[in-house]
């Protein structure tokens, strides 16, 4: 049977919405996460992967959780992301049919145009805004700004994927050589002395809390360093908490309290961190805080950490030094 012309018509014209629907699928990717093909590997892999390495770094893969919970905090945001942009398609499909419905030639190519354009160009320039009314100019605005939002946030993720494969790679590439330190370092529990170190008494002045709950390799570093470098302020060391100062292994060596150091406080800090990892092969040193950055003896480089609200808590007042 040979189709009439009206029939011809209205195919070409629901071709037409078709058409446009599909260029504005492409436009607008969708933000869910698709499962990882066989040679990617995804966070769960590197959980995985980073708790068969607890044992040699005694649990404290920080570097490694740090970025695990921006992966985490990124899928969250992708989420969210994708069910606004869910709303926002719902919205502009119905924009896209309503022009289809009520132009006698069918779906205007011109709005193709719009879902591609800058969301500023979108709502702003009049002669949009004159064709389509400024709520459906806002709307089609809102779903290209929420794409954008979508995308840098996919990008941030994948990012963040390889720094924490990146990570593992390096931690189990350096296992053999940390398991060894380690098994040397209990051997000889204590570092050996400087040569020509420094001499004399701990002023008291330096002495915080919990010294003498101290491990004899933490407290043979924190004294070396307080000879060595000298300190601003009093030394704290054991507390009664669920970590590394919980244990013995860790001081903290201040620089101010609950506040920005001055730039020669800042500078002193500076110094006691250098030191540590300077001499963290001979002194045992596994890890350093110091300004919101972590630096482990597993990789030996300085990684951000996650901001955890307060100069205390993102070590700007004080450096942190654990031992093995």
């Amino acid at each position: 049977m040979t189709p009439t012309p009206r029939s011809r018509r209205g195919r070409r014209a629901a071709l037409s919405l078709a058409a446009a629907v599909a260029a504005l699928a492409v436009a607008l990717p969708g933000t869910a996460l698709a499962e990882p093909d066989d040679d990617e590997v995804d966070i769960e892999e590197l959980e995985r992967r980073a708790e068969e390495l607890e044992e040699t770094y005694q649990g404290e893969l920080l570097q490694f959780t740090e970025i695990k919970e921006r992966v985490e905090k990124a899928e969250e945001d992708l989420q969210e992301i994708e069910e606004r942009l869910e709303g926002s398609r719902s919205g502009v499909s119905a924009i896209v049919s309503t022009q289809y419905k009520t132009s006698s030639n069918g779906f205007d190519p011109a709005l193709s145009v719009i879902f591609s354009s800058d969301p500023q160009d979108v709502y702003g320039d009049a002669a949009t805004l004159t064709y389509l009314g400024e709520n459906q100019a806002e709307q089609i605005s809102g779903l290209i700004e929420t794409r954008d939002e979508a995308q840098e946030v996919r990008d941030e993720l994948e990012t963040e994927l390889e720094d924490a494969e990146e990570l593992i790679e390096e931690l189990e590439e350096n296992k053999e050589e940390v398991a060894e330190k380690i098994e040397e370092y209990e051997e000889s529990q204590v570092p050996d002395p400087p040569a020509g170190g420094g001499t004399g008494d701990i002023p008291q002045s330096a002495v915080g809390s919990g010294w003498e709950q101290t491990t004899p390799r933490m407290a043979a570093i924190r004294d070396e360093i307080i000879r060595n470098v000298g300190v601003p302020l009093p030394v704290g060391c054991w507390r009664g908490s669920a970590d590394d100062h919980g244990e013995g292994r860790a001081c903290d060596f201040m620089v101010s309290y609950g506040t920005h150091p001055s730039a020669d406080n800042q500078a002193w800090g500076q110094r006691i961190a250098d030191y540590a990892i300077n001499n963290a092969d001979r002194l045992g040193v596994e890890y350093v805080i110091w300004e919101q950055q972590i630096w482990h003896s597993g990789n030996r480089s300085w990684r951000f950490m996650n901001d955890r609200g307060s100069i205390t808590q993102n070590h700007y007042d004080h450096v942190h030094i654990t031992a093995y």
